[in-house]
């Protein structure tokens, strides 16, 4: 492909296959015709859709001469006969038939169809009809030609089935996949449904900056750019977090942003460096708030907006309607391996266990990496059913209040579906003191190599020593989600430019 960019259009030719000579040759005669091969603008009053929702009571070879409709999409069907022809034509909802016959539009006009190739873009003006076999049909008066494809369709039996060609030409793929389109079409009503259930909720939804000075909010490698009118540099964001947490000190109470993050990590079926959260604040929530709020929405979600509340999905059977399970982190290790955490004293005793069931120590681990390590290992796998899994080790949770009856661990919990996580909650930690030590904690672990640690953010502990109100708060991972609402097992399957190396 860069090779091909740097062609002068007669070498470029040499390399095309006979289909694309022929539609290129087809040019001329379109200009000889006058006609733009490119074209212009179109009116249209009617999609596919509204068409065959309109007209399916019509009878059999019944025509409605009443009404001239006039639709524009996509020939991805053709059947050039005679002087009578069917070709199928898509547009961004629908497909629908149209008949064209030379004594209805004119022999010129039915020349300029015959010039027509698979994938190419019209318009048709006519009246609709239902043929012999039941199909409801345009009986055309008028084809316009819009825009030529140079390039043939994929095969309409085999169709563009490498997963790997479907995500680098998307463009391809949401023509000939029927699934793509819809998973296209439905996203966006998915985002526009945890709007509406937040709004109801009563949160503000608001926006916060991609550009943020200070590393915070998660524990993930970022990108790094730089400003330079200001020179200095700034991350692309890995979280939302801290500056709407700014905004509860600010008295917003309840608010919400739906938005793209940028982790600079590696790439699978569950990952992508850029991807969208959705996260939210509650003052003078708490954890049990969050658990209120998780349930309640992706039941909303999938049964008002892709109305399915019992799914496969990764290859399991999951049900929505049944109330989402709860379990200790150190609890599901327990069952899953033997070992009993509230047990084990210090960091040497977790090191040593972690060595006899060979899990790697990094040098920054002490007894909460260990824990989170165990977990990881032994029980993610077996989460299938929706379970909120909550008491994580307070090493990795530098955000999340502290639990007064075991300060190994906080007030923080993930939700698990189909053994992935999907949401991520916490009470907040609104002490700036306990804050500003967590910080410093995290500054160690980076001076030891964790890569993915929080910077210290002077900022926001002032923001905190003005004084936060107590609150829940939760962060969503809505491709993720999505993938399960869609029942889409990776999440280049529902974005529809997903990062790729490069050929």
């Amino acid at each position: 492909m860069e090779e091909n960019r740097q062609l002068t259009e007669e070498q470029y030719q040499k390399q095309l296959n006979d289909q694309q000579i022929n539609r290129r040759n087809k040019l001329a005669t379109y200009k000889e015709l006058n006609i733009n091969p490119f074209g212009q603008a179109y009116k249209t009053n009617a999609t596919c859709l509204e068409l065959k929702k309109k007209y399916k009571k019509l009878k059999k070879e019944e025509v409605d001469e009443s009404t001239s409709v006039s639709i524009a999409g996509r020939i991805i069907l053709l059947r050039k006969m005679g002087k009578a022809s069917f070709f199928t034509l898509q547009d961004r909802d629908e497909n629908i038939q149209v008949y064209i016959r030379q004594d209805v539009v004119g022999e010129d006009n039915y020349a300029l169809f015959k010039l027509a190739d698979l994938g190419d873009i019209c318009g048709v003006e006519g009246h609709m009809m239902k043929t012999m076999t039941g199909e409801i049909t345009l009986r055309a008066s008028k084809y316009t030609h819009l825009s030529k494809a140079l390039r043939p369709l994929p095969d309409k039996f085999h169709g563009l089935t490498d997963p790997e060609e479907r995500r680098r030409h998307r463009y391809v793929d949401l023509i000939v996949n029927e699934d793509s389109r819809h998973v296209a079409i439905t996203r966006p009503k998915i985002i526009r449904g945890i709007q509406k259930y937040m709004d109801t909720c009563g949160y503000i939804e608001v926006e916060t900056s991609m550009l943020q000075p200070t590393l915070g909010g998660a524990s993930a490698r970022p990108f790094v750019s730089h400003h330079n009118t200001l020179e200095q540099d700034f991350y692309l964001r890995i979280a939302t977090e801290l500056p709407l947490k700014r905004l509860l000190v600010g008295g917003l109470e309840k608010v919400y942003e739906i938005g793209r993050m940028f982790r600079n990590e590696g790439i699978d079926s569950t990952h992508n460096p850029e991807f969208t959260t959705m996260e939210a604040y509650l003052a003078y929530g708490d954890l049990n708030s969050m658990y209120d709020l998780t349930e309640g929405l992706i039941r909303y979600l999938a049964s008002k907006v892709t109305k399915k509340t019992k799914l496969h999905w990764l290859n399991h059977d999951i049900d929505l309607d049944k109330d989402f399970k709860k379990a200790s982190m150190v609890s599901l290790i327990k069952k899953k391996t033997g070992v009993d955490f509230l047990t084990v004293t210090s960091d040497k005793e977790a090191i040593e266990l972690a060595k006899k069931h060979n899990i790697k120590v990094e040098p920054h681990f002490t007894y909460g990496h260990i824990v989170n390590a165990f977990f990881e290992t032994f029980v993610e796998e077996s989460l299938i059913q929706p379970t909120f899994v909550f008491g994580h080790p307070i090493e990795i949770s530098p955000l999340a209040k502290k639990d007064e009856k075991d300060p190994r661990f906080t007030k923080r919990f993930e939700l698990f579906i189909g053994t992935k996580e999907i949401c991520n909650a916490f009470s907040e930690l609104n002490d700036p003191i306990d804050q500003k030590e967590r910080f410093l904690n995290q500054l160690k672990e980076k001076e030891k190599g964790n890569l993915e640690a929080n910077e210290l953010d002077e900022d926001y502990i002032e923001a905190l020593e003005y004084g936060m109100p107590p609150a829940g708060g939760i962060g969503f991972g809505i491709d993720r989600l999505i993938m399960l609402l869609l029942e889409k097992d990776s999440i280049r399957d529902v974005l529809l430019f997903p990062t790729l190396k490069r050929k």
